[in-house]
């Protein structure tokens, strides 16, 4: 697997290059593979990761800062639109039971690694991220209105500090 033709977000290769460190089998959904779903107006997600057992993963990257005040208590913004959620629920249900279609928040970190709140760092291009999953079912259950004008909702933080879960948790 190489990597995508086309990079289109620095979380995205960040996320790409933690699967191939960790000998994981994925499919970066770049411009070429979104021409199979042609018909479909769909937003695409970006990666299907195969897993060893169970369901394989179709995954939403959203790239988030925890800013330049980061402490390990830190309010980690995961917002997404409407929309997001509707397509991806969509792209679980064209692809069927064998799929989990998840967002992975991935958290570039800031501060020296033992303040954070992630229990897994990881660093690429010399900076740390974090990473928290959580599928499209449980974000969509529990998700609230952050702006009605730009289609946005988000995840009150103690329902994210419950439901969020490492990424390697979901392998």
């Amino acid at each position: 697997m190489g990597p995508r033709s086309k990079r289109t977000s620095y979380y995205e290769a960040a996320f790409e290059d933690y699967l191939r460190r960790k000998g994981l089998p994925y499919i970066a959904v770049d411009e070429a593979k979104k021409a199979l779903f042609a018909g479909a107006k769909l937003k695409s997600f970006d990666f299907v990761v195969y897993r060893p057992q169970g369901a394989n993963l179709l995954v939403d990257v959203k790239g988030r800062s925890c800013g330049k005040a980061a402490s390990s208590n830190a309010t980690l913004p995961n917002w997404a639109t409407r929309e997001d959620i509707d397509d991806l629920r969509q792209w679980q249900e064209i692809f069927g039971g064998g799929f989990t279609a998840m967002f992975l928040f991935i958290y570039h970190w800031p501060s020296s690694p033992d303040q954070s709140p992630f229990r897994e760092l990881f660093q690429f291009q010399e900076r740390w991220y974090g990473m928290l999953t959580i599928g499209v079912g449980d974000y969509r259950a529990h998700m609230r209105a952050r702006s009605e004008s730009w289609g946005t909702v988000h995840l009150p933080t103690a329902d994210f500090r419950r439901l969020a879960k490492p990424f390697d948790e979901c392998l």
